[in-house]
């Protein structure tokens, strides 16, 4: 048994993850300000014996401080993601002072260090699949959606560079559209939340340009397994890994907003309207990636890590539990 810390506990990866480890019989403690996770999340592993919540701010020094040393590996999720409804500072502060305390941390008791980027990171390079070498690609400045990816690449620079000067183990895992239960609802959550909602209620899908981007979107229980083997590897000490399906599982956005209505089982059309990348952002520069399609050669080849879950298969899965959600909410 190992003991992990958890950072982001309460969230959609944070979460799901908890349950991971839990089940293969590690002792967790959680770490999360729930102002963005739920409590909800993480209430059926509260009363665990192996599981321990604190309710506390990764950007406060005193979170840690207050932290015994014995643990195997720390999982950093904890995160501000794109800044899509302003909150630019945030974003930047949070992910940049978030990561140096918990690196901190880990230097201070030689603790393995996992940490969360982001697909974002490549920005909007054109080299695909998208290799854990290759170039990153970033727009425009007066862009607010890269400050995201700009303090994820932040985080991974600071995390090698504690790495080589403290000389501790750190994982870089670069997500790729993750989504299932327990995901965010908003925007926060990837299209797919706002499509399954947009649906069952009836209501007009926004889709940004002309839904001819794409993305590569992999299921929680994928996603949780890279985290996990990332975690447990010794061999993924000082690597970088995308983590998500591969270019099978690539789509448009149109053509997700189309499986998703048609999985819903719900009745009549589509009812979808594209909006203008000028029109999005309320007079604040927009710049979108078409393309974002993994290479997952080094993470088959070093963790042995495939995602096995379709984007049908997963997609359904995403639709019935959210479907749930919105009927317990009409009810209300």
């Amino acid at each position: 048994m190992k003991k992990i810390l958890i950072t982001g506990v309460a969230g959609f990866l944070g979460s799901n993850l908890l349950r991971k480890m839990l089940h293969e019989g590690h002792a967790v403690v959680g770490i999360d300000n729930l102002s963005m996770g739920k409590l909800d999340n993480i209430l059926p592993y509260m009363n665990d014996s192996n599981f321990t919540f604190l309710q506390k701010d990764i950007v406060e020094t005193s979170t840690f401080q207050e932290l015994d040393a014995d643990f195997d590996a720390i999982v950093h999720l904890a995160a501000f993601k794109i800044p899509r409804y302003g909150k630019t500072l945030d974003t930047l502060q949070i992910n940049g002072k978030g990561a140096e305390n918990v690196l901190n941390f880990a230097r201070e008791f030689s603790i393995k260090c996992v940490l969360a980027s982001t697909s974002d990171v490549y920005g909007m390079s054109t080299d695909l699949p998208f290799k854990e070498d290759g170039n990153c690609l970033i727009g425009d400045s007066k862009a607010p959606r890269w400050a995201y990816a700009v303090s994820k690449l932040y985080d991974e620079h600071l995390a090698l560079a504690y790495m080589e000067a403290y000389n501790f183990p750190v994982v870089l895992l670069r997500f790729f559209g993750s989504y299932g239960p327990n995901q965010h609802l908003s925007w926060w959550g990837g299209p797919q939340s706002v499509f399954i909602e947009k649906i069952f209620k009836d209501e007009v899908i926004p889709i940004h340009g002309d839904g001819q981007q794409t993305r590569t979107f992999t299921y929680v229980e994928d996603t949780i397994t890279g985290i996990y083997l990332a975690t447990m590897k010794d061999e993924a000490n000082g690597e970088v890994f995308n983590i998500g399906a591969g270019g099978e599982q690539e789509i448009t956005i149109l053509d997700l907003a189309k499986l998703l209505k048609r999985l819903s089982g719900t009745p009549g059309e589509l009812k979808y309207e594209l909006i203008p990348y000028d029109q999005i952002s309320k007079g604040r520069k927009y710049q979108d990636v078409m393309r974002r399609v993994p290479d997952t050669t080094k993470s088959e080849k070093i963790l042995g890590f495939k995602a096995k879950v379709g984007v049908e298969e997963g997609m359904l899965k995403a639709i019935e539990w959210q479907r749930q959600f919105i009927e317990i909410n009409v009810e209300k």
